[in-house]
């Protein structure tokens, strides 16, 4: 869904000529593919294209019909850059052989390993942390502080979530299986299964819009989508979020943190304008190109000293947890099956 949020609130963009680890030629193109459907990307792409002179021609779809179009197109793809949302689908664009890996001290530097692909093929440019939201009217739960948590039989009939097959979800529960085995993720996914007031469905927005309702007392969703309501022009849209609460899960002394995913970008294996490929993505990392996925979308930026949102901000501090990114993405098969095994559908 488009969105145009707060963009008044963005100074002009006039990013440093030159931010990269390496001088390039002004002008040219650059071939995008991306499965980000945000009207404030534009604004990055136009601000890219001031900067270094270099046109962003824009495709767009969904991630899997992406990699699958590179993949068919072969060498003769004019996809430049992917960009996604999602760890499990950049890990699925690596093994499908589609990107190239690149080295760049620029974004060596400002993205946290964690964030990016051990051998380069793919970087995190923005976060959104995955949370329990419940009802403020009624208090914070007791005893649920973690994700584990969720599998207690004192939460049942409570729990909404969407449905396992996402890849929000899969990414969630292939943390939760690096962290924890596939013996003990079963036995949770079964006790969460358990603990569902109703069949998954929808997106995350309609598992905490069901909560004053009383159709469920506990959602997982992540925090964008929260924060861009809260942002809402619609007055009631605004009453609806006010009245939800945020937990972070798993911030006991020693506990790995709460999940947190990624959009990530990569430069294709084929890409005929590899320079301004790796350019483009230095440029997401750049000061201005973080501010704009913090105030534009309600994300986290990836790099330390960027601002974020005070919207998000007031969700409070969290530690984030540090597994790779590529290692929960590289375990959403087992994920998914373990989740369909375990009922959660």
């Amino acid at each position: 869904m488009r969105r145009r949020h707060l963009l008044s609130m963005l100074p002009a963009l006039g990013l440093l000529a030159g931010f990269g680890s390496s001088a390039f030629a002004q002008g040219g193109e650059l071939n995008l593919y991306s499965s980000r459907h945000y009207d404030t990307d534009r604004e990055l792409y136009d601000a890219f294209t001031r900067e270094t002179g270099i046109r962003v021609r824009l495709i767009e779809g969904d991630a899997d019909q992406l990699i699958q179009r590179i993949r068919t197109e072969g060498a003769n793809s004019p996809a430049d850059v992917l960009i996604t949302v999602d760890a499990a689908r950049l890990a699925r664009a690596k093994e499908a052989g589609i990107l190239q890996p690149i080295r760049s001290q620029v974004l060596e530097s400002r993205i946290p390993a964690n964030l990016r692909d051990a051998e380069g093929f793919w970087f995190g440019v923005s976060k959104r942390a995955r949370v329990i939201m419940y009802d403020r009217q009624a208090g914070r739960p007791e005893g649920l502080n973690r994700f584990e948590d969720l599998a207690d039989p004192r939460f049942r009939g409570q729990i909404c979530v969407r449905s396992a097959s996402h890849p929000y979800n899969t990414s969630l529960t292939g943390s939760v299986l690096a962290a924890n085995g596939p013996e003990a993720t079963e036995a949770w996914a079964r006790g969460l299964a358990a603990n569902m007031a109703r069949p998954p469905q929808g997106g995350d927005r309609d598992q905490f819009r069901a909560i004053p309702s009383g159709q469920c007392k506990l959602a997982i969703s992540n925090t964008y989508y929260l924060g861009n309501m809260m942002t809402s022009a619609r007055a009631e849209d605004r009453a609806l979020a006010e009245r939800i609460g945020v937990i972070f899960p798993n911030q006991g002394e020693g506990d790995r943190g709460a999940h947190v995913n990624i959009s990530g970008a990569g430069v294709v294996r084929t890409a005929p304008n590899a320079a301004a490929a790796q350019r483009f993505i230095e440029y997401l990392t750049s000061p201005r190109a973080q501010e704009i996925f913090a105030v534009g979308n309600m994300e986290y930026p990836v790099v330390a000293d960027a601002p974020v949102h005070p919207v998000l901000a007031g969700f409070g501090a969290f530690r984030e947890d540090q597994l790779n990114a590529g290692t929960y993405g590289a375990n959403a098969a087992e994920a998914l099956r373990i989740m369909q095994r375990a009922g959660w559908r």
